[in-house]
């Protein structure tokens, strides 16, 4: 195998991760509250918005080190695409 196609393969298995934990976030910013009217009997919703934003909160981490990645990886792939193609004209 090819460096190239190992590169894709592996770039390929790291944007599916970040494309899952996207989507998995999305589902949980969905249940969101934009704005909350909290008395004593609505306390529960409280908690419930305070643990779905410590939820978001311990994923952007990996987002953004997903994401960096991802963009690495890729500008790596075409690095070594575009070195390939000037070695094989050089040839």
């Amino acid at each position: 195998m090819s460096t190239l196609f190992e590169l894709l393969i592996a770039w390929g298995g790291l944007t599916a991760v970040l494309i899952a934990l996207l989507i998995y976030r999305g589902t949980l910013t969905m249940q969101e509250d934009d704005q909350l009217f909290l008395g004593e009997s609505e306390s529960h919703m409280a908690r419930e918005q305070v643990e779905l934003m410590n939820k978001v909160q311990k994923l952007a981490p990996f987002v953004k080190i997903l994401g960096t990645a991802s963009a690495v990886l890729i500008l790596t792939i075409a690095g070594v695409a575009i070195y390939q193609g000037l070695q094989q004209a050089a040839q």
